[in-house]
């Protein structure tokens, strides 16, 4: 067997990260994953109050549509069906989503009730004519009370801000 000189084995040691090393890395990905996290859990919830705009289009245009024929916002979705030539016993739009439980419409403002299976559980967000006034567009809000009640300003899409 070939002995080596002292000064060659010493440089032959095995080479790794330090404790310290890793536990920068760890301390750095737990400050990312800090930041990411609750902004892919605003990413989510605005993209699913976004589809409760999206399903409710046809029943806004129906409503403009009511509101250019009788000047006045339809007071019920009965109202609004009878205009349409449906048959209509409640305010309940039988309009549902992948997110979005039901949408009723009731006191000229549609209100679109967001699935437990959603990130917006149980929420209710409203849309309805800005000032009252469909030439200012439409205007959405989250319901007060109820179970959900942490509905922020942030996750209304951008369709209906003012």
């Amino acid at each position: 067997m070939q002995n080596l000189p002292t000064s060659q084995a010493r440089n032959l040691k095995q080479g790794g990260f330090t404790l310290i090393e890793l536990m920068i890395v760890v301390a750095i990905i737990g400050v990312l994953a800090a930041i990411a996290i609750p902004q892919y859990q605003n990413y989510v919830a605005r993209s699913q109050a976004s589809e409760a705009l999206t399903i409710t289009s046809g029943v806004r245009a129906d409503i403009a549509e009511y509101y250019a024929l009788n000047g006045k916002m339809p007071d019920s979705a009965s109202k609004l069906k009878a205009a349409a030539g449906e048959a209509a016993s409640n305010n309940d739009l039988d309009i549902s989503g992948r997110y979005v439980e039901k949408v009723r419409y009731s006191d000229k403002k549609i209100k679109a009730t967001f699935a437990d299976e959603s990130a917006l559980k149980g929420a209710i967000m409203y849309v309805a004519p800005a000032a009252d006034n469909l030439a200012n567009g439409w205007e959405c809000s989250w319901a007060s009370g109820g179970s959900f009640t942490d509905g922020k300003d942030s996750w209304l899409p951008s369709g209906c801000k003012e």
